[in-house]
């Protein structure tokens, strides 16, 4: 059996944030999130976290995934370190098993990455295996120091390394391998004995190798994915090499992408081939976009499903659906639970909510939908609002097949106006109106002749 111990206790002091390190996002998602989604993928049976400082927080947003929890002591009179935090895990650890160490901060991590360590070392049969990396620039990190037949003799920290080793670029990226036997067994050798009073599990690779165990180390491929997360700059750095991944991603799925470093698609979005992306677009959260679709710069889509050959022009879209052949912006809004149904036509500042709007219905500019159920093939004209609010509550408006709501009218919910009713400009509607029927609804215009000359204001 494979078992994942994800080490996710620590403060993140360098974050200068109230929220927990590993909870802060890059492209949407937590960064433990991506460490727990990669060990899954690769197919690891159990997932432990040890969390410590603020672990509610953590467990909470994570409740849903697939992981035991396990917390670590926090306080003065207890030691810390890497091998204190995987104590935490044993209970869930069987002699016969394989355990994988990983870093709750090192988001950019892959499946195939952890697969290739666990095959190397099941492979060779080692008891522990290293997860490596060559560096150009090594500093801050512990040296892989290899003896005459290239096995490792010894991790130094580079504290304590001498000027010959701190000349070694291999590194050890703190991605282990162990067997569960020999895991424990190491573990209950070592000691908080140093200027740290702290646990390594360094010392546990020490006791094995010194022990004559058979241990190897494993070079990654892409050292980037080894990148670990401290502070906000480091974040921006991994979100920025996310964000190609994801992108890459969609274009080699047949979605163009006119300025991928301009355009910012979150992970887990869906889009469908042939669609063209114009830079300065922002694409969030559980987001479906279809086929052949086209959204131009300056578009923010959140948590919305798209289908096929819609095209947005410069709008914001939250949690609704569009449906195929829409047409929507420049300039528009669709706020919460809009439902748009097949080429609906959406224009320049036009504003949605809560709302259903039936096939072929189009409102051009400067209107308010709020709460109605339009049908089909329904025009509502210029600077029409759906008064939906009484001060107390909100009401639904129903509006019928064939409709027609003249240019800067008020319906006052509730109101219902069935197939064909036309409703003249300027009408203020608070009754209903009946199918077929013309609405008036507003004042007679009185044209007072000579009344500026009356009043003087014409000299």
């Amino acid at each position: 059996m494979d078992i994942s111990i994800i080490l996710a206790a620590g403060e993140g002091t360098r974050m200068k944030s109230k929220l927990p390190k590993v909870l802060h996002k890059i492209c949407g998602k937590p960064i433990l999130e991506y460490v727990i989604d990669a060990s899954n993928d690769a197919n690891v049976q159990i997932n432990v976290v040890i969390v410590g400082h603020g672990g509610d927080k953590v467990k909470d947003y994570l409740k849903d995934k697939d992981v035991y929890f396990e917390n670590q002591p926090i306080g003065e009179d207890v030691p810390y370190g890497t091998g204190f935090a995987v104590m935490q895990g044993l209970k869930h650890i069987e002699e016969d098993s394989t355990v994988v160490i990983l870093c709750g901060d090192i988001p950019l991590i892959t499946k195939e990455t952890i697969n290739k360590l666990l095959d190397y070392h099941k492979k060779d049969e080692y008891h522990c295996t290293v997860l490596t990396a060559i560096l150009d620039n090594p500093a801050g990190y512990g040296r892989i120091i290899r003896d005459k037949n290239g096995n490792i003799a010894k991790i130094v920290e580079q504290k304590d390394a001498n000027e010959e080793e701190r000349l070694v670029n291999e590194i050890n990226t703190g991605v282990y391998c162990f067997t569960g036997k020999l895991l424990k067994y190491g573990l209950e050798k070592i000691d908080s004995n140093n200027a740290q009073g702290e646990f390594y599990l360094t010392d546990v690779v020490e006791i094995l190798v010194n022990e004559g165990y058979n241990v190897g180390a494993h070079i990654i491929e892409d050292s980037t994915e080894i990148n670990g997360i401290n502070n906000r700059v480091q974040l921006s750095f991994c979100e920025k090499i996310m964000r190609k991944r994801i992108n890459e991603e969609h274009m080699l799925h047949g979605v163009t992408l006119i300025n991928p470093d301009t355009t910012y698609i979150e992970k887990g979005v869906i889009i469908g081939s042939d669609t063209i992306i114009y830079p300065n677009t922002f694409i969030e959260g559980n987001t479906i976009i279809g086929n052949s679709c086209l959204i131009r710069s300056n578009s923010r889509i959140i948590n919305s499903k798209i289908d096929d050959e819609v095209i947005i022009e410069s709008s914001l879209i939250e949690d609704s659906i569009v449906k195929s052949g829409t047409k929507i912006g420049p300039n528009a809004h669709l706020r919460p639970n809009s439902h748009l149904g097949k080429n609906v036509k959406i224009g320049n500042f036009v504003e949605t909510k809560n709302s259903t709007i039936g096939d072929n219905s189009k409102a051009g500019h400067l209107a308010y939908i709020g709460d109605a159920v339009i049908g089909s093939n329904v025009n509502i004209g210029c600077g029409v609002i759906f008064v939906n609010f009484n001060g107390k509550d909100k009401q639904i408006s129903y509006v019928g097949d064939n409709a027609f709501i003249g240019s800067n009218s008020n319906l006052v919910a509730p109101v219902n106006i069935q197939d064909w009713a036309y409703i003249a400009a300027g009408s203020t509607i608070n009754k209903d109106v009946e199918e077929g029927a013309l609405s008036i609804a507003r004042a007679q215009q009185v044209n007072k002749l000579g009344w500026v000359e009356k009043k003087g204001f014409k000299k």
